[in-house]
């Protein structure tokens, strides 16, 4: 059993291999196709998948908090420039909207646990409804909890929404 881990950035995807290498976050393979590329059978045997992955933060995160490399897990914290004051405002219409294809991945291999961070100002709740109509529709039960940084201990605020949604399975 194996992380699959999605980043379409050069630079943070060998970061991602060095962290694997170096045995900080769980062992996997990394792919550096768009998300729009990715098909259900792409992840077939895999533990965990973490989408837009970054540095790796999900694996060192949820590692931390306890949970094992063995315990399945998807992850993914959507482009949030189509909803932040910091984007062009375009919402759903913009091409940075991935969310329809991180959905799709979801419906057709129903993940049990599935994380997911994304800014919480903006337009973002629009985005946030939609996160929970779909993922509900599938009979997910869905949680979400918005903070700033600041309120962690960051130098600044930068606010932040991170959400669960649970289908129920062996670890309850």
């Amino acid at each position: 059993m194996s992380a699959y881990y999605n980043e379409i950035d050069p630079f943070a995807a060998q970061w991602l291999r060095n962290l694997i290498a170096a045995g900080h976050i769980a062992p996997g393979e990394v792919d550096e196709r768009s998300i729009e590329d990715v098909t259900p059978d792409d992840l077939r045997g895999f533990t965990q998948c973490h989408f837009f992955a970054g540095i790796g933060v999900w694996s060192h995160s949820i590692r931390l908090a306890g949970w094992p490399d063995d315990r399945p897990v998807w992850t993914g914290s959507c482009p949030c420039q189509p909803f932040s004051a910091a984007g062009k405002g375009d919402g759903f219409a913009d091409e940075r909207h991935l969310w329809p294809h991180f959905f799709h991945l979801i419906s057709e291999r129903r993940p049990q646990h599935v994380f997911g961070e994304q800014v919480a100002g903006g337009n973002a709740n629009t985005w946030f409804d939609l996160v929970q109509a779909d993922l509900e529709g599938m009979g997910y039960a869905f949680g979400l909890v918005p903070f700033t940084s600041a309120s962690i201990g960051a130098p600044h605020i930068r606010e932040r929404a991170y959400w669960v949604a649970h289908a129920g399975s062996e670890y309850e």
